[in-house]
């Protein structure tokens, strides 16, 4: 090595799919832990907060959004409906598909899944301060938008439907 020259730094692998790996787990466990009660854990979860949290799909729409087959999905809005989580309505527009909506107790299990959801995210994230968290949340959200543009991020993370 000459003066002034810069020794090479040693290639470091990446650790992205090891850190987002752990932390897509561990929050799936956490969260599955959460939600056993309802019907699917965590998928049953995801039903309910795309039921809850916008305009009421319909029953083939939630299907495609969230990846799940839609024989599958009539059984397990079968279950919900034998919860007393959704109910199916006509759509207003089609007479003959259905949205899909929350009854006022799926709303109270919802409010309750997601302090406790958000809790565990704190918990997972405890390591970084809370101002380290918002701006890991704020990058992660932004990396993902740019890596996906266009994509409802639902869809994006779930495997595609069976056949």
């Amino acid at each position: 090595m000459t003066i002034g020259e810069r020794p090479q730094a040693a290639h470091q692998p990446s650790t992205l799919g090891w850190t987002l790996t752990v932390l897509l787990r561990q929050w799936h466990e956490r969260v599955e832990d959460i939600a056993r009660d309802l019907p699917q854990g965590v998928r049953g979860y995801q039903v309910l907060s795309a039921v809850t949290h916008g305009t009421p799909p319909t029953q083939a729409a939630l299907a495609a959004r969230l990846g799940i087959d839609r024989t599958v999905m009539t059984y397990l809005l079968d279950a919900f409906e034998g919860c007393d989580l959704l109910r199916r309505t006509p759509d207003p527009a089609d007479r003959r598909a259905r949205r899909i909506v929350p009854t006022d107790h799926g709303r109270a299990v919802l409010a309750d899944l997601d302090a406790r959801v958000t809790e565990a995210e704190a918990d997972l994230l405890r390591g970084l301060a809370p101002n380290e968290r918002t701006l890991l949340l704020t990058l992660l959200e932004r990396a993902a938008s740019t890596a996906s543009p266009n994509t409802d991020p639902c869809t994006e993370v779930l495997p595609p439907p069976l056949p």
